[in-house]
């Protein structure tokens, strides 16, 4: 997920903390690959830890600006379909450095996961939601719902509308001074911007060891 924006890999930084660094390598597709200094670090990782965790952005690409993992497949908006990252870097591991590996990939994980989405991020989509139905049934045409930050510490948002128009079919990147200067990691700043999103519990009602979630009486409309 992201593509050519690594705001979900970006986030895995938020794992990390002054005492203990569970991260060690992250990915992004906003900083092309340099594939010596990423093995030296594989390296170095394994020596201080034992064992070296990498997250990788799917969008990530080479030293020539062309992407790491890529399908002659096109998507409904003509983009290229990305896949199959995660195996093309543990056998570059494998080939380079001998070292034994896992890779996984999260795909509807991160989808689906609702039992741990953040009280935050509950009331954000909320907010939208109801802003959306706002907006249809004034009747706007050309425009959806965003969320506005006001401020960081306290963290305070908004919902605003946005120009479908300034929006659709575009990415946002990272930062650059979300990024560190190593490449592999996710700036200070970058986590003050990322650690609001995360705050907050909101655990959905359990029923025999497993979320219960209320059945829908969905419909197409005429």
């Amino acid at each position: 997920m992201g593509r050519h924006a690594g705001w979900i890999a970006a986030s895995a930084e938020l794992a990390n903390s002054s005492e203990d660094t569970l991260v060690h390598k992250i990915l992004l597709p906003e900083v092309q690959l340099n594939k010596d200094a990423f093995l030296d670090g594989i390296q170095n990782d394994v020596k201080n830890y034992g064992y070296s965790v990498v997250v990788a952005s799917e969008g990530l690409k080479n030293n020539d600006g062309n992407l790491y993992a890529a399908s002659d497949s096109k998507d409904s908006f003509g983009h290229t379909q990305l896949g199959g990252l995660a195996p093309k870097l543990a056998q570059l591991i494998h080939n380079e450095l001998k070292l034994k590996y896992h890779w996984s990939v999260s795909d509807y994980l991160q989808r689906s996961a609702r039992h741990l989405a953040s009280k935050t991020d509950l009331d954000q989509a909320f907010a939208v939601g109801v802003h959306a139905v706002k907006l249809a049934l004034s009747g706007e045409t050309g425009v959806m719902p965003i969320i506005k930050r006001v401020s960081n510490n306290p963290y305070k948002w908004e919902i605003g509308t946005g120009d479908l128009k300034d929006i659709a079919n575009l990415e946002k990147t990272l930062p650059k001074e979300y990024i560190s200067e190593c490449g592999f990691r996710i700036t200070s700043e970058g986590k003050q911007y990322l650690s609001p999103l995360i705050q907050g519990e909101n655990y959905p009602e359990f029923l025999n060891g497993v979320p219960k979630y209320e059945q829908l009486d969905l419909f197409l409309s005429d």
